[in-house]
């Protein structure tokens, strides 16, 4: 969130430098940042000082330079939590947030962040615990869910590179 309030795409790339040399000095080749989620719902707690912002744009533009600043150091970016926790009521740690949106709603702000790095290159995206019954039909969560991971990144996205996800426990 501090990186987002200065809307500087040269601050987020330089905080991913940093971090990431510090990473590659101590032999760790991964980051599971950054966070791109869109952060619309104050309800969102677990997620609001770890957004760029509450805009789809500006968080992209952030996204794009907090991986480029990574990438430069040779650790690998993980863009998550797809497909977007911002509008998440709850913190998905303890429970299985349901969201309520539209597929429209998600691709145009949720999804924004990720189809901006997606288009450049990032090379993971890890996946949240959320559910989206709107979009699917039940409340399998996006982590495991062969509608998002397939149809939405794969083949909508044409997302080639890893797809990861954290704690199935959650």
């Amino acid at each position: 969130m501090a990186i987002g309030a200065t809307g500087l795409p040269f601050d987020a790339y330089m905080t991913a430098n940093h971090i990431g040399l510090e990473l590659r000095a101590l032999g760790v080749n991964m980051n599971f940042a950054p966070t791109v989620d869109v952060y619309i719902n104050a309800d969102a707690h677990v997620i609001g000082p770890r957004a760029f912002s509450d805009d789809p744009v500006a968080t992209g533009l952030l996204g794009v330079a907090y991986f480029r600043g990574m990438d430069q150091t040779g650790v690998m970016a993980t863009a998550k939590h797809f497909p977007g926790h911002g509008n998440a009521r709850g913190d998905s740690h303890g429970m299985l947030p349901i969201i309520y949106d539209d597929f429209d709603t998600v691709w145009n702000r949720d999804l924004l962040p990720f189809r901006m790095l997606v288009r450049e290159g990032v090379p993971a995206v890890l996946s949240g615990h959320l559910s989206f019954p709107e979009i699917t039909g039940d409340t399998v969560p996006a982590s495991i869910s062969p509608y998002f991971k397939q149809e939405v990144l794969r083949e909508r996205l044409n997302f080639e590179g890893v797809v990861i996800t954290d704690d199935l426990y959650m």
